[in-house]
């Protein structure tokens, strides 16, 4: 059974940094699309980067491009999210996300998932928060 466990997450001051890790086991992660999710309270929960099985197609949402980069260890079944120049906006609860279904056609429809359909893994997510 695949699970998923998030570390990394903390308290950090505007402008700070963070990099975010997922541990994937039961299932070797080079079988999934994998992506970053967010919630902050009251609020819906955002697709923030996700990437396609090969690792060569990527999605950020408008609200991370240029600060966040995704990437992923195969080797060692390890998804990360680097984020640079936080801002408070980014408080949230980040959770990390796999799917191995062709339910996911794309990394960006991974990431919206119009439908919202369920994923094959979901961690439990680490919090996130952004404040002086």
């Amino acid at each position: 059974q695949l699970q998923l466990v998030e570390s990394g997450g903390g308290l950090v001051q505007p402008g700070g940094s963070l990099r975010l890790s997922c541990v994937f086991s039961g299932s070797p992660l080079d079988r999934y699309g994998i992506g970053w999710l967010r919630q902050a309270p009251g609020k819906e929960r955002e697709g923030v980067s996700c990437m396609n099985r090969f690792g060569d197609r990527t999605y950020y949402a408008d609200s991370v491009k240029g600060r966040f980069a995704i990437s992923r260890d195969d080797a060692e079944n390890t998804v990360y999210l680097q984020m640079n120049n936080l801002k408070p906006e980014d408080t949230a609860v980040y959770y990390c996300v796999a799917d191995d279904t062709p339910l996911f056609t794309t990394a960006q429809h991974m990431c919206i998932n119009p439908r919202g359909h369920e994923y094959g893994g979901r961690g439990q997510g680490t919090q996130v928060t952004v404040s002086s």
